[in-house]
């Protein structure tokens, strides 16, 4: 399949500036109207995409993130899916995902379940010397719901829709060094339960991107994480450190594996 990289280019320039327009919107009008929390966080990940054909392989992952950097638990959250090669650019993915979400109740938490269904299709390449993902998710998922601090057996469903943008740069001419990457991802979700708030949250990132071995590489560096509650006037605004390790092994070695751009499965 031919790519157009000069449309492809376009697209990316157009996301970016799509994606900053919205994310200073809301944040010039979450200042004068609305109420923005402030918190720390750390998230730490391992992720795999093992490769069993040159058409098919899974998907695995396993994340936790704690508040005030790593003083409380945010979640705990696993993954993992059916990985399908179109060519060796693109993919498409079918899975599931539990969370464990931790609700502060008092002087202790509460922790409620997350079931997740998700889609999504990505291309992974470059463009010139640019490490280049993009990535559209389509998520269901069901919400265990509190009320008054106990758990109500009831679930709240939405559909959630997520762009991601993501690209490294050479930094130096050693190829063993890291690269920069940075990435933007912008989340919406609908449902009956979601009114005030169709705009969920956008996820910016910067750090590098460093390469371990053929198969295992990380990404460390800074995530800024705007999302909008349910309320519609209240927002989290999340300063996150973020270690991601990625696991690429390809073991019917039908290609050498390139990561440049890791063929990552993403983000919670």
């Amino acid at each position: 399949m031919k790519v157009d990289f000069y449309l492809l280019k376009n697209l990316v320039l157009a996301a970016f500036v799509v994606l900053t327009c919205i994310t200073t919107s809301t944040s010039i009008n979450a200042q004068a109207t609305k109420q923005i929390h402030r918190q720390d966080q750390l998230w730490l990940s391992l992720n795999s995409t093992i490769k069993f054909s040159p058409k098919w392989g899974m998907v695995g992952d396993l994340h936790l993130r704690r508040n005030n950097f790593a003083e409380n638990p945010s979640f705990y959250f696993i993954r993992f899916g059916a990985d399908y090669w179109i060519n060796k650019q693109v993919s498409a993915i079918v899975g599931y995902g539990h969370m464990w979400v931790a609700n502060p109740i008092i002087d202790a938490f509460v922790f409620t379940n997350e079931n997740r269904i998700y889609q999504q299709v990505q291309y992974a390449g470059k463009l010139n010397k640019t490490g280049l993902l993009l990535r559209i998710r389509n998520e269901q998922r069901w919400q265990e719901k509190l009320v008054n601090g106990v758990k109500s057996g009831n679930n709240r469903f939405t559909n959630r829709v997520r762009y991601l943008t993501s690209v490294n740069f050479k930094l130096f001419k050693n190829p063993k060094l890291p690269r920069l990457m940075i990435a933007d991802e912008i989340l919406v979700h609908f449902g009956k339960e979601v009114v005030l708030n169709t705009f969920d949250q956008n996820r910016l990132t910067i750090g590098i991107q460093q390469k371990i071995s053929k198969t295992v590489s990380f990404d460390l560096g800074y995530m800024m994480v705007y999302q909008q509650k349910y309320t519609g006037f209240q927002y989290d605004l999340n300063n996150t450190a973020r270690l991601f390790f990625y696991w690429t092994p390809d073991f019917g070695k039908m290609q050498k594996t390139s990561l440049d751009h890791p063929h990552l499965s993403g983000d919670e």
